[in-house]
């Protein structure tokens, strides 16, 4: 049964609201088929509460909320330890639930008491809730449920480098090569959130875990899956381009490994690919510090990609400064390759 069209009555104190839905989510525990009935009230039971806990921090249309209630709402949500069980027992909830849930807990987050976020402070003693959140991408019912609460808790440093540094982050690659396109997509958005919302935070994720993190990001820049590549490169090329991150590009373009991957994905039959490569195997030719290996890759292969630059093409607006910057390339490749004494 929905209760899509259900208009809750105002309760009487945020406490009383709390705690039904405390009570109602515990109630879902029926583990027998005896309970079918009892599991079936209960369910709908949390989507009745469910549906007043939105009203009573949206409003209902007709009446805004009181502001004051929104925030004793959060606290107390905290203190009878609800936002553990939102998230736990997500897996089992009906459709409804989740939605009005999700809607629900971007404003439950942003609540604060004395300048501190309570419900983010909650999750930072519990940091073992937002790994269940990462997991449940593997279970596509509740996978962008999961993806949209992610977002959310990633929009707080504390919670995003928790994400990065936890043993389940390396899920997320996983997740990025899943079948299904909607959970693959959310998986994207959320893994750009981390990786581009905190610039120092990363900066520092990726100088710890350089050789663990870029090995795995290979494999999805040659991943058989078109919509893979293609999204990895454009994320690459947007946080190795952001100024926190200088370093980690200067160390990357000094590597070979890289360097052919993206002159494989200069060959990619996606034109939208060859010009994401592009605008990363660009820095690698621009810099001023190339090493040996480097310039020799390029002086061995200057014929091939003079060849494929000079059929590539920019898009639209930005023609104009693609042309340029292409044809700066092409002349260092062609300086690189009359370098005498390339070859040890």
């Amino acid at each position: 049964m929905s209760f899509s069209f259900f208009k809750p009555l105002r309760p009487k104190t945020p406490q009383d609201v709390a705690k039904t839905i405390k009570d109602s989510l515990m109630a879902l525990d029926t583990k027998t088929v005896a309970e079918v009935k009892a599991l079936e009230k209960a369910m709908e039971e949390v989507e009745k509460n469910f549906a007043t806990m939105r009203c009573m921090l949206s409003g209902d249309g007709e009446v805004e909320p009181n502001m004051d209630q929104v925030l004793q709402l959060a606290v107390e949500i905290c203190k009878e330890d609800v936002l553990d069980l939102f998230i736990n027992k997500l897996p089992i909830l009906g459709w409804e639930a989740r939605k009005d849930l999700v809607h629900c807990w971007s404003i439950l987050l942003k609540q604060k008491v004395d300048s501190i976020n309570c419900c983010v402070q909650y999750i930072e003693k519990h940091f073992e809730l937002l790994d269940f959140l990462v997991v449940c991408y593997d279970n596509k019912e509740i996978a962008l449920n999961c993806g949209n609460m992610l977002r959310e808790c990633i929009k707080f440093p504390t919670l995003a480098k928790y994400i990065l540094e936890s043993p389940s982050f390396v899920l997320f690659f996983k997740f990025l090569e899943l079948p299904n396109f909607d959970v693959v997509s959310d998986a994207f958005s959320t893994f750009k959130d981390l990786l581009t919302k905190h610039g120092t935070i990363v900066s520092q994720y990726l100088t710890a875990h350089y050789d663990e993190f870029f090995d795995l990001y290979e494999k999805l820049l040659t991943s058989s899956n078109y919509v893979t590549r293609r999204q990895s490169l454009k994320l690459l090329s947007e946080f190795l381009l952001e100024p926190p991150n200088s370093n980690i590009m200067k160390r990357c373009i000094q590597e070979v490994r890289y360097l052919k991957v993206m002159m494989m994905l200069l060959k990619d039959s996606s034109k939208n690919i060859q010009i994401s490569a592009f605008h990363i195997f660009k820095v690698f030719v621009a810099n001023p510090n190339k090493p040996g290996e480097v310039k020799l890759i390029l002086a061995k292969n200057h014929e091939k990609l003079l060849d494929l630059l000079q059929n590539l093409s920019g898009k639209g607006a930005d023609d104009e400064q693609f042309d340029e910057d292409k044809e700066l390339t092409m002349k260092e490749i062609q300086r690189v390759s009359r370098l005498p004494n390339l070859a040890r």
